[in-house]
């Protein structure tokens, strides 16, 4: 295979560790991310986003079950119904603007979170070649309990320069 992926590190930031002024204003939100690192030759990005959901860490259900090896789910949907046919690209603007809308508006956003929520997200959405949105799939792609969220934002993250993909899923449940 012309090009592999290699995990390098995960993140998570859960708003429920930020200090709100009303606590019901972080309502269960977090952001998980996953950098991998590009091997080999470069691809197209058809190719990356193929090698990415092949990859282990592509089979988290982000419900508390975490990676499994063999899962048959990736967030809401069955695994097997996500292909890179499925993604749709954004602009760095769109994406911003998507996740944004789902942070909430920033004065009610303690500083520390905005702070964080800025260097390990919206600057690497500024910072990425390619931005991929995975949208709504639909009722039937949903797997047996894919409403647990209610809602879920998937962001792939190219950048070449960085030699790094980074998947990027905002959710809340």
């Amino acid at each position: 295979m012309g090009n592999a992926l290699v995990h390098e590190a995960s993140g998570f930031i859960n708003f429920r560790h930020y200090t709100f002024e009303d606590p019901r204003e972080h309502g269960f939100r977090w952001v998980d991310s996953k950098h991998l690192r590009l091997t080999g030759e470069a691809s197209g990005d058809v190719q990356l986003l193929a090698a990415l959901i092949r990859h282990e860490q592509f089979r988290d259900d982000y419900a508390g079950g975490g990676v499994l090896a063999d899962g048959p789910r990736h967030g809401p949907y069955w695994l097997r119904l996500i292909t890179p046919a499925v993604y749709e690209t954004v602009s760095p603007e769109k994406g911003a603007g998507i996740l944004r809308k789902w942070v909430g508006p920033r004065e009610k956003v303690p500083a520390d979170l905005e702070a964080d929520l800025q260097r390990e997200v919206f600057d690497r959405v500024a910072a990425a070649d390619h931005i991929f949105y995975l949208g709504e799939l639909g009722d039937k792609a949903l797997h047996d309990w894919g409403r647990v969220h209610e809602e879920f934002h998937e962001f792939v993250l190219i950048d070449r320069s960085a030699g790094r993909i980074t998947l990027l899923v905002a959710a809340d449940d």
